[in-house]
């Protein structure tokens, strides 16, 4: 052992050689270091010792005991395997029993010192330990498997839990070695383990309030280096010269005027917190986040016609060119009265793209409209100072430094992001410290509540004929599956390729329909939309790629197959597809698995409109990597910390904020600063 250090290749430990460092390298686990910093998923709680006499029916007990007989046999009726053993002890003896488990016989032996764990059942007219965890021990004091708190890791093919808590073991002295990056003072001051003593207590705790302790101090760590992260970006962008956009009074009323509908009380406001932002001389870093249909769009495009007021270019980024385009044409629209030149910029190339970039460069355009293309090397402003960004709240330095040089102006733009997922203040300020935060929380006068049922198997065939009805009065219907195609692994789920097969050739025979998702190429997609908008197709079969900004207007009934699969907050994002227009909307959710806790989820579905209420909900019961995804929204892959831990997320912003009030720079904690260097690096926080 004293070869092995924290950088040592995990091949190189007792018992793992190639073939498991390769499985180990799966998990994101190479060194020993890695393997240290590899926390158990959940921990079972054997602790509770007794004498064989003291155990309860239906208590989790551990025995320290000795193997009295043991025996596998068949039983030829149910074929199944079935292994015996009876432990004794001082205070008498009990029966252990396991299932399909013959190798058990083979290992145990009698007059083998044993500890077991598990639960005391009735079984027939005995009453057993059933499938309980053994090992074989010498030291009573040091198990590994039973009579403690037990680790239990996520595992892979070929990598069990207890395999993995064996090597784990084997390295864990080496804890002593880590270096702890936070200032021992704070440490002390909080009444925090240090970093070696929570890794030690997180894999092995000695009791449950050192295991308490330990994910205390691992989740503070997270969230510290996330708000300190946060607080960085914002005063770096702090530091930096953004151009000053005046607010124009009457330009403003012009433009309120101009709208075919009145503005919200909420959207007022959201819009004059950013024209505030806009008039000073550092970058604006605003997230304007609003439920679906509650006008987003009208509030940015008010910051748009400031800029060019002012002499400055804007840019709007979509995540996809669907959406792109439809922000165009929603844009194009509402500017259309104030003499300013918008263009949409797509893929490809060619002579008509030349043009559109040549024009943006001699600042022609005053607001280009696209993909994230637009950060891309041929697109160049002449004085660009507005970015607004569609549903990517987490834009990065990288790409701020970007947009710095694509300026034309060696000003920092002015960065406005929007969305459309409702995110609780508590997520927001876990995940989007760096941003200031309007909330349109009010929607438009006039929309049409959505009718949302949640419609079980016996009313099927009546939703359908529903459905019927609605196409032949004009309406356009979405059907939202869970996934693409059925294989092994998902058999009876409900898949896009599937649905369409039968709602093409046996529901819907007589109408028009078209299926769409993500494995489908870029142009297909946009082709599919294209006619659904066009109101050529009077049903898309679709996974939730239409979840976020896709608008048919006249699209009436969304209907979501498996709905038990989407968390809340997706299942409400997905019901905003429908009701965007005069016509009454109606959401059905079918759901294959009846249980209470999914009907009491749909259940609150059909009774709230909220989302931000939803997702509060959602967020509770699915947690925040579950109900946004960790990949579309910037959610981290946080292994201890809770987003949901208020007292937690002040905690570590308080003490972020201290830290750097001494120490802007993080001078004098070298550590500190390599360590968030890691964490932004390894989580992809950018």
């Amino acid at each position: 052992m004293s070869q092995i250090n924290l950088e040592t290749n995990l091949q190189e430990l007792q018992g793992v050689g190639p073939t498991y460092a390769k499985r180990l390298e799966s998990l994101g686990l190479k060194n020993v270091q890695d393997l240290l910093f590899y926390f158990p998923r959940r921990w079972d709680d054997f602790s509770n010792t007794k004498k064989i006499s003291e155990i309860k029916i239906g208590e989790t007990a551990s025995v320290l005991g000795t193997v009295y007989q043991i025996a596998a046999k068949q039983t030829f009726r149910r074929r199944m395997g079935i292994t015996e053993a009876v432990i004794m002890d001082s205070s008498g003896m009990l029966k252990a029993v396991w299932f399909n488990q013959p190798y058990i016989s083979g290992y145990l032996k009698n007059g083998d010192k044993v500890a077991f764990s598990g639960k005391l059942e009735h079984k027939g007219q005995d009453i057993v330990f059933q499938n309980p965890v053994y090992e074989k021990f010498e030291n009573k004091n040091n198990t590994t498997h039973t009579a403690r708190i037990v680790p239990v890791y996520s595992q892979t093919s070929g990598v069990t839990s207890k395999w993995l808590r064996w090597q784990v073991k084997s390295v864990l002295g080496l804890a002593d070695k880590i270096t702890d990056f936070l200032p021992l003072g704070m440490v002390r001051r909080l009444g925090m383990l240090t970093l070696p003593e929570a890794i030690r207590e997180i894999h092995f705790p000695q009791n449950q309030l050192k295991l308490k302790k330990a994910k205390e101090r691992l989740s503070f760590d997270e969230m510290f280096l996330i708000q300190l992260n946060a607080l960085q970006i914002k005063k770096e962008n702090a530091s930096q010269t953004a151009p000053q956009l005046k607010f124009d009074e009457s330009l403003a009323k012009k433009f309120v005027a101009s709208l075919s509908f009145k503005l919200t009380s909420a959207q007022r406001k959201a819009a004059w917190e950013i024209l505030q932002d806009l008039e000073h001389a550092h970058p604006a870093n605003r997230l304007l986040e609003g439920d679906v249909g509650s006008g987003k769009t009208v509030v940015s495009a008010m910051a748009v016609l400031m800029a060019h007021k002012s002499g400055y270019q804007s840019c709007f980024m979509a995540p996809t060119e669907i959406l792109a385009t439809q922000q165009f044409e929603k844009f194009s629209t509402l500017l259309g009265k104030f003499d300013i030149k918008i263009t949409l910029l797509k893929s490809g190339a060619g002579k008509a793209k030349e043009n559109q970039l040549a024009k943006i460069k001699k600042g022609e355009i005053a607001l280009a409209v696209g993909t994230h293309a637009l950060i891309q090397d041929k697109v160049s402003f002449k004085n660009l100072g507005l970015v607004v960004v569609d549903e990517q709240h987490r834009f990065g330095v990288v790409q701020r430094a970007t947009l710095r040089e694509k300026a034309g102006n060696k000003l920092t733009p002015h960065f406005i992001s929007m969305t459309a997922t409702p995110i609780p203040r508590t997520l927001a300020l876990a995940l989007y410290g760096d941003l200031d935060i309007s909330l349109i929380d009010e929607m438009p006068v006039g929309r049409q509540k959505i009718v949302t049922k949640a419609i079980d198997p016996a009313h099927r065939k009546s939703a359908y004929e529903f459905i019927k009805d609605e196409i032949k009065k004009g309406r356009q219907c979405f059907v939202v599956c869970p996934y693409i195609k059925n294989d092994e692994s998902i058999t009876e789920k409900k898949a896009v390729e599937t649905e369409f097969e039968k709602l093409s050739k046996k529901i819907f025979p007589k109408f028009k329909i078209e299926m769409l998702h993500g494995r489908m190429k870029s142009g297909q997609k946009d082709a599919i939309m294209e006619k659904f908008k066009k109101g050529k197709i009077d049903v898309l079969v679709s996974t939730s790629v239409v979840e976020v900004g896709v608008d048919i207007p006249n699209a009436s009934v969304m209907m979501v197959e498996g709905a038990e699969r989407f968390g809340l907050a997706q299942l409400h994002q997905l019901r905003g597809r429908v009701g965007r227009s005069t016509h009454q909307s109606y959401c059905f959710l079918f759901s294959q698995e009846g249980g209470f806790k999914t009907m009491a989820r749909l259940k609150a579905l059909v009774s709230s409109n909220d989302g931000f209420g939803l997702a509060e909900q959602d967020l509770q019961i699915r947690g925040p990597g579950e109900v946004y995804g960790t990949r579309q929204h910037g959610i981290p892959d946080l292994k201890m910390a809770s987003l949901t831990d208020v007292a937690l997320i002040k905690k570590a912003r308080g003490q972020a904020e201290e830290i750097l009030a001494q120490d802007p720079d993080l001078k004098k904690y070298p550590r500190l600063w390599d360590e968030l260097e890691r964490f932004n690096r390894v989580r992809h926080l950018e």
